[in-house]
């Protein structure tokens, strides 16, 4: 099971090998399938209604993404998280992260600020009835508005390539540390206050940086008592 990513990305929307892809990658970022957990083809099959062809199909796409390890006379399992790739993950993306949102900054018209605020609200209703995945959700949402529209494209790639590589580690971090989510959503406010009033760069960026780097250092902090 050697394929690559490419090989498993031209499943037509809403075919059956895509809908079991979607179906499994979906269990195993909310946790339901958590890391060690063995994907016996045969049953996931038979819970989605399908045959086992699609969801075989579904299995070495997510083997290819990393979220997937295959082993002789074991068979497929969920990946676990490595936490030294997740701190590397993290210590880039804050740095590249706070450097779109500060050349974003200027091209945020009030409009995306409006949005950006939405969702923050959204993400304080969360709170209420926490729920760690659509937190997650509603984060990346809002971090988007912040960078979208970066004109450093190779910047803006490194983002994503980052967003992307917490995606593989199922990196909920907020599953983790559910306190550190209100002063996540508190230093949003802050951000969007820093770029409403015309702030510096420099301080804009050490804003944004430093807001990712104390969710690292939260999950750091949990991980030491674990």
């Amino acid at each position: 099971m050697a394929e690559t990513v490419a090989e498993f990305t031209d499943a037509p929307a809403g075919s059956k090998a895509e809908q079991a892809y979607q179906a499994v990658k979906m269990r195993i970022v909310e946790g339901t399938y958590t890391p060690g957990y063995r994907l016996v083809l045969g049953t996931i099959a038979k819970d989605l209604g399908f045959s086992v062809v699609p969801v075989r199909e579904a299995i070495r796409r997510l083997e290819a993404e990393g979220l997937v390890t295959f082993e002789r006379n074991v068979g497929a399992t969920v990946a676990g998280i490595d936490p030294t790739e997740y701190l590397y993950t993290m210590q880039t993306l804050s740095i590249v992260e706070g450097a779109a949102t500060a050349l974003t900054a200027p091209l945020i018209d009030a409009a995306a600020i409006a949005r950006a605020r939405a969702v923050n609200g959204d993400m304080r209703e969360c709170l209420d009835h926490f729920d760690p995945v659509r937190f997650t959700q509603l984060n990346q949402d809002f971090h988007s508005v912040l960078f979208e529209h970066c004109p450093n494209p190779h910047i803006l790639d490194l983002v994503h390539r980052g967003w992307n590589r917490l995606a593989s580690l199922r990196s909920s971090t907020f599953r983790f540390v559910p306190g550190r989510a209100r002063d996540s959503v508190d230093e949003h406010e802050n951000l969007l206050k820093l770029i409403e009033t015309g702030a510096d760069a420099d301080t804009i960026e050490k804003a944004a940086r430093q807001h990712r780097a104390a969710t690292l250092d939260a999950y750091l902090a949990q991980a030491k008592h674990q």
